[in-house]
């Protein structure tokens, strides 16, 4: 890997994964204030983040083809112009209507960065160089959820929840011109191909070891995404604990993401991807298991919800840059494409399941427990299913 060309591509692609990643969690601990200012229920408001990971997914599916046509630059740079329009719509109109529209807005923009994100990687690196650098950006991005929660409470508490999004603004803003002003586009126009979208999302979704993977990573996020939706509502509403107390907690699952990553780098040279999916799915059974057993107690209780969440987000940290690099890498002609299709239903699933679990009262943690290990499942069928088809995860990284 040559680092003097890898530093630049890494710090552009956590700035444009940063807005999104920041985009979806820095209201969590404000969701009390924001509820009470809008007049509505804090349990209603969990609808945000599905409003916001729906576009956010399916807008990928859009982006990842235009850009194997048009390259990666242009379409990143369209992505932030849409996403600050969303976050001025949500600060213009003081409505929780207004709120929704500004989501879904800021989700088609920040589509853009997450589809490009597993783009980029593989337009320079192929085999375990695609890991490592991949779970370099895992561990990169991995900072922007750690501080964004905790910014987003301390906001709160200082001015109001629209602080929160007036830094959002500022920030997308800084973040599209640091692109116009560094960011070297990473498909030569020899290597661009003919926008036949049709062909090329069946040669993709046609491969065993595409669709295998890709499962995987659907049922990873969404576990992800509804604790993350849940933890404020549980936190805040159930346990009464301040804004600021929630972003603390919030946080301090997150290292566990930034471990696992940190682990998948460190073994991507030593162990085959199947041994690293097989530890991902322990961490991630036993984390479920931490929140699902007080639940079926009737307990809530903050330890068990943090400590849980930090042992699944460890398997996540391993999992994550493992399935993406395993799925993407036969495809280097449509890496665009095949980027776009992993990002937009990993996040498209993670919204339609975020959005279902808010049509539930969150009044203890037995729902979400369910949800994390009903994923859990999804993630070992979806090992079963590559081992069936023989993907070729037991060999070793070259």
């Amino acid at each position: 890997m040559n680092r003097h060309s890898f530093y630049p591509l890494f710090c552009l692609t956590i700035l444009m994964v940063a807005v999104g990643q920041m985009t979806q969690t820095l209201y969590v601990p404000s969701i009390p204030v924001m509820a009470a200012d809008l007049g509505v229920s804090s349990a209603s408001l969990q609808a945000v983040m599905a409003c916001y990971l729906i576009p956010y997914g399916l807008s990928q599916f859009v982006y990842g083809p235009v850009s194997d046509k048009w390259g990666r630059r242009p379409v990143l740079l369209v992505g932030m112009m849409v996403f600050l329009l969303g976050t001025l719509t949500i600060q213009l109109i003081p409505t929780a209507t207004a709120l929704l529209v500004g989501s879904f807005i800021q989700g088609l923009g920040t589509g853009a960065g997450g589809a490009m994100s597993r783009t980029l990687m593989r337009d320079r690196y192929s085999g375990a160089e695609l890991n490592r650098a991949n779970s370099l950006v895992s561990m990169g991005v991995i900072f922007s959820p750690l501080l964004a929660p905790v910014l987003g409470g301390w906001l709160t508490e200082l001015f109001d929840w629209r602080a929160g999004y007036w830094f959002l603004f500022g920030f997308g803003a800084l973040t599209t011109l640091a692109l116009l002003a560094w960011f070297v586009e990473t498909l030569p126009k020899e290597r661009r191909q003919p926008l036949r979208v049709r062909a090329a999302y069946r040669h993709v979704l046609g491969n065993p070891r595409f669709q295998g993977n890709l499962l995987c990573l659907m049922a990873t996020f969404a576990g992800l995404a509804v604790f993350e939706a849940a933890a404020g509502v549980l936190l805040g509403d159930v346990l009464k604990l301040s804004a600021r107390t929630v972003s603390v907690l919030f946080v301090l699952p997150l290292p566990g993401y930034l471990f696992g990553a940190w682990l998948s780098a460190r073994l991507s040279f030593r162990l085959s991807q199947g041994r690293l999916m097989r530890l991902g799915i322990i961490f991630l059974a036993l984390g479920s298991l931490i929140i699902l057993v007080p639940g079926l107690l009737g307990v809530v209780n903050a330890a068990s919800l943090v400590g849980g969440a930090a042992v699944y987000f460890i398997g996540s940290g391993i999992l994550y840059p493992t399935a993406t690099s395993c799925a993407i890498e036969p495809f280097p002609g449509q890496a665009g494409t095949a980027g776009a299709i992993l990002g937009g239903m990993q996040n498209l699933g993670a919204g339609v399941v975020t959005l279902l679990a808010a049509t539930f009262p969150m009044q203890g943690q037995l729902g979400l427990g369910i949800i994390m290990t009903l994923m859990v499942l999804i993630v070992a069928l979806s090992f079963a299913w590559l081992r069936h088809h023989g993907a070729p995860h037991e060999q070793m990284a070259t």
